[in-house]
């Protein structure tokens, strides 16, 4: 390889850790409790094999954490929250006429994962 050439290489996450994770009995609830956390500003919601999501990742600032995604592939989220939601909707509206983006993210091999395992969750 010369010195002008650069390597790409794709290696996706080995592990996702979620420390907390909490299920929303509907997609409403989900959405509202995605407003109340973004304070008023614009939050979007996930979804792909049937569940919406969102999450929090730990961030990899601290030297434990960077070690653990650099050496092995892991990733720690320090809140899941979800709930089923069978079919796909550009956006959720809740009572109080809040409207939530939900992004369709099926191309996402990692997060259609997540999502599968959230829904053996009981």
């Amino acid at each position: 390889m010369s010195k002008n050439e650069i390597a790409i290489k794709y290696e996706p996450f080995k592990e996702i850790v979620i420390m907390e994770k909490t299920q929303f009995s509907t997609p409403e609830e989900m959405a509202r409790f995605t407003s109340v956390i973004a304070g008023g500003k614009l939050a979007g919601l996930y979804w792909t094999e049937g569940v919406i999501f969102l999450y929090f990742p730990l961030p990899a600032t601290n030297q434990a954490v960077a070690k653990a995604l650099l050496e092995s592939g892991k990733v720690y989220w320090t809140f899941v929250g979800y709930a089923l939601m069978p079919n796909y909707q550009q956006t959720i509206e809740t009572k109080e006429k809040m409207i939530v983006p939900v992004v369709n993210m099926s191309a996402d091999p990692v997060l259609k994962k997540v999502a599968q395992w959230l829904k053996e969750q009981k």
